[in-house]
């Protein structure tokens, strides 16, 4: 099953967005990220361009060490490039202050995580609230039992994390990302934590919320059976693209990662003699 086409509206208080750009959710124009300096110098990103459009699902793989978290972080406003730019919504974060990023992933991002963070003290509801509370917004009960119900928990707004299994707790986690309506939402290896029948329980979820809901999600993951449910694997080595794969199967998709593998640990190993091809 396949994303729809559909575009939701966007609220008039938020930034438009600039001309060409109203169908992407998320850009990256030449984004290098870059740790350390002189020979210790590492290039997480070494000049990434990606257009992700609205309402589709996304997936990013690749070997350990291929820049993927970091693509991640990057396009979500938790780590700032080295150069180039990022856009979200047509809006360029690039040059924003902490202020302004930290309103902005409130507001228009939402976040699921292999760890759930959710706060224990909290109820689900209240937890499911919890970035319109951090805005100081009025705390809608029901727009949290609507989310709630998405999420197939419409009877456990009362209940503590602490009640729940692993992966109704990482369905707390996807009511609280849409509740805000956001952009896009960015998941980090969401079903890492999970068994095999309730990760796909959770990436039906986040399909269906692109599919029937028309929100943009952005997955980095290890497993092809996850990336399986997105319209289109993006595959990183080395901090730089290296292909796509649309409608893909998992068999595909691993087919695909053990030859990044391969040549990732063949690029790795210390070469014999001068002129072997990398």
């Amino acid at each position: 099953m396949r994303a729809s086409t559909s575009k939701r509206g966007t609220p008039d208080a938020r930034p438009r967005a600039t001309a060409g750009t109203a169908g992407i959710a998320v850009e990256l124009r030449g984004v290098r990220r870059q740790y350390g300096r002189g020979g210790n110098t590492v290039h997480a990103l070494a000049g990434v361009d990606a257009a992700l459009p609205r309402g589709t699902f996304t997936a990013i793989m690749g070997p350990s060490g291929s820049g993927k978290s970091t693509f991640l972080q990057s396009a979500a406003g938790l780590d700032r490039a080295t150069a180039g730019s990022v856009l979200l919504g047509g809006t360029d974060i690039t040059g924003m202050n902490e202020d302004e990023l930290t309103e902005l992933r409130r507001d228009r991002i939402g976040f699921v995580f292999q760890s759930f963070n959710l706060l224990p003290s909290l109820t689900v509801e209240q937890n499911v609230l919890l970035p319109t509370r951090l805005a100081g917004q009025r705390q809608d009960r029901r727009r949290a039992a609507a989310v709630l119900a998405q999420v197939g928990l419409a009877d456990k707004g009362r209940r503590r994390p602490s009640e729940l299994s692993g992966g109704q707790q990482q369905r707390v986690a996807i009511a609280r990302a849409l509740v805000t309506v956001p952009d896009v939402i960015f998941a980090d290896e969401p079903t890492g934590a999970l068994d095999t029948r309730t990760a796909a329980d959770v990436l039906g979820l986040l399909r269906n919320a692109v599919d029937a809901l028309g929100a943009t999600v952005v997955m980095v993951t290890h497993d092809p059976a996850a990336a399986a449910w997105a319209d289109r694997v993006l595959f990183l080595a080395d901090g730089s693209f290296a292909g796509d794969l649309s409608g893909g199967t998992a068999e595909q998709i691993a087919t695909r990662m053990t030859a990044l593998t391969a040549v990732a640990a063949g690029a790795a190993r210390p070469r014999a003699t001068a002129g072997v091809a990398a």
